[in-house]
């Protein structure tokens, strides 16, 4: 008796095997259930990841306050006088980019006293 063999020509010059009998794949419907799975995953941590993108991002900029403060600090016990954020841009202490770091997070966070004046 001849064995009936399943015509997948193309699946046999897709992948380089051919189809046994009674070997068990995926249907669509279980694949389906698998992409839904994953998307509903995907809609749940999305949000958690923006959300602690702020918090890393407001806590990157409390550090950058603390260095302005600091080097304020020095600022103030080389020179006369209190600092301003032009003063220690113009002497080197700190960068124009902390310093705009430095007004941003007291634009965000206006409850808080704010040390050094523009």
């Amino acid at each position: 008796m001849k064995k009936k063999s399943v015509n997948c020509s193309w699946i046999e010059r897709k992948f380089g095997q051919t189809l046994k009998k009674g070997m068990r794949s995926f249907t669509l419907v279980e694949m389906l259930v698998v992409l839904l799975i994953i998307s509903i995953l995907v809609l749940i941590f999305v949000p958690n990841l923006s959300k602690q993108k702020d918090a890393v991002k407001n806590t990157g900029r409390a550090a950058v306050v603390k260095v302005v403060e600091s080097q304020a600090e020095l600022y103030e016990l080389d020179h006369a006088g209190k600092a301003t954020l032009r003063e220690l841009v113009s002497a080197g202490n700190i960068t124009q980019k902390q310093a705009d770091t430095y007004n941003e997070y007291y634009n965000d966070n206006k409850n808080e006293p704010r040390e050094i004046s523009n």
